[in-house]
């Protein structure tokens, strides 16, 4: 199977930076266009930023000019560079790729949730 595992989260004050990694790890075929979405407590699951194989990127108008999606697709690896954060950005962020895995010689594709990262900003 493939899983996807999240790192970088915290608590940072407004203005200041954090950036997210997620690594996806299994038998891994090839990996499709990958997403960070978050969910704030009360709120539904948003996306934030998705980045396709070839590098075409889409940000949610909130965070245009302060967000950087990227990957490293040698190491099946999708970033999130988070800069002048807002107590409004607070929220659980969510790593998520369509896989293709191989098992027995036959190939799978199946849509991959990570397990989440807290971002909290706050002073």
């Amino acid at each position: 199977q493939v899983q996807l595992v999240e790192s970088g989260g915290g608590l940072v004050q407004p203005g200041g930076s954090l950036r997210l990694s997620c690594a996806a790890s299994g038998n891994i075929f090839s990996i499709g266009t990958l997403g960070w979405y978050r969910q704030a407590p009360g709120k539904q699951r948003d996306l934030v930023a998705s980045i396709s194989r070839g590098g075409n990127t889409n940000y949610a108008d909130s965070v245009k000019g302060r967000f950087t999606i990227s990957r490293d697709n040698a190491k099946n690896t999708v970033f999130l560079q988070m800069n002048n954060l807002k107590p409004e950005d607070t929220a659980v962020y969510y790593c998520n790729a369509d896989i293709s895995y191989t098992v027995l010689d036959q190939i799978h594709t199946l849509d991959v949730w990570g397990q989440g990262t807290q971002v909290t900003v706050s002073s």
